[in-house]
């Protein structure tokens, strides 16, 4: 079977990822605490809206509305019993809007954490975890997802996991990790070890990178780490980066990130400099980012990857001193769950 995905990497020199979806949602009405999977059957024009959204902005590529699709997440809301259901509508109506374009599309099954500690630091097993995995992927093959779609890790051993279930299901797929902890993830992964995580894999996912973490300055910093380790080995797989818009700031009472679509647009064209063939946003991330970002793909010629000084100067200044793969220490910090927003 032809892989959809694939067949865009082979034809395009970028491809343009979507935005946030927890950010676009709340602006729709969703409230904080409530499970946005529920959206899938109860508001379908909304969520038809937030995927039609990324794509009339230029996106090739977007994700479906299940992060938290998996019986671990929806067991907080008593929806441990539907993961199917909303993972199978929530790509229904994601492949309805790709199908529609007037270009191709790719739908892009979301699959995110699933919130608990794996074995032998917490409870979940590699079993339990591979199964509640499986479960998800195939609602969302079921529902015409083209590729899966692993975001904001921290645990290698979750990350193994997921590539498990998703070769039970007999899907492709991509994955990413969250660097926000001076340059690592929660679980203390830098970007070296992510490239050798994903080279150990069978099969390994067609694309892999960083999502979300503390900006887009300390993303891109995270990318060149992925790039340099992948030269080191000789690998020349697809890397992603999909950075926040800027710094989370309680603005009247809302968390509202401060970087703005000219931001985004510089973002984008430097994360292509540093060697990365998916760019997208994550939190905070509008249409508006989008358009931007895909204006300056267009536009903006290719050039060398930017120096840490570069990236400051039109990003702003990273969070930590260093990127966590030299002799600096991550600071500990209190585990939380967290949706892509």
């Amino acid at each position: 079977m032809t892989c959809a995905f694939q067949t865009m990497l082979d034809r395009l020199d970028v491809i343009l990822a979507d935005g946030a979806t927890g950010t676009n949602l709340f602006n729709m009405g969703l409230m904080s605490g409530d499970a946005p999977e529920f959206w899938n059957v109860d508001e379908p024009a909304k969520i038809t809206a937030l995927y039609k959204g990324a794509v009339d902005a230029g996106s090739d590529l977007f994700l479906t509305n299940t992060f938290g699709g998996n019986a671990s997440r929806l067991k907080l809301h008593d929806g441990q019993k539907r993961v199917r259901e909303l993972n199978r509508v929530g790509a229904e109506l994601g492949r309805d809007v790709a199908d529609k374009a007037a270009r191709p599309v790719i739908v892009a099954g979301s699959v995110g954490p699933t919130g608990e500690i794996m074995q032998p630091v917490g409870t979940l097993s590699h079993a339990v975890a591979v199964e509640m995995f499986h479960e998800q992927a195939d609602g969302l093959k079921e529902g015409g997802a083209d590729v899966l779609w692993l975001e904001t890790i921290s645990a290698p051993e979750e990350y193994r996991a997921a590539a498990e279930a998703f070769a039970l299901a007999d899907m492709p797929w991509c994955g990413t990790m969250s660097f926000d902890t001076a340059g690592r993830t929660m679980m203390g992964v830098t970007s070296a070890d992510m490239v050798k995580l994903v080279e150990e894999l069978d099969p390994a996912p067609l694309a892999f990178g960083a999502n979300c973490g503390t900006g887009a300055s300390d993303l891109l910093r995270t990318l060149l780490g992925f790039a340099t380790q992948a030269k080191e080995i000789g690998t020349q797989r697809a890397l992603i980066a999909k950075g926040n818009a800027g710094i989370p700031k309680y603005v009247d009472g809302h968390i509202h990130y401060d970087g703005t679509p000219e931001l985004m647009g510089d973002y984008a064209a430097m994360a292509r400099d540093c060697g990365a063939r998916i760019i997208g946003g994550c939190c905070g991330t509008m249409p508006e980012h989008l358009r931007h970002m895909r204006e300056a793909l267009d536009t903006r010629p290719r050039g060398d990857a930017p120096t840490l000084d570069q990236i400051t100067a039109a990003l702003g200044a990273f969070s930590s001193a260093g990127d966590g793969t030299g002799d600096d220490v991550a600071p500990k910090r209190e585990r939380r769950g967290r949706r892509r927003s």
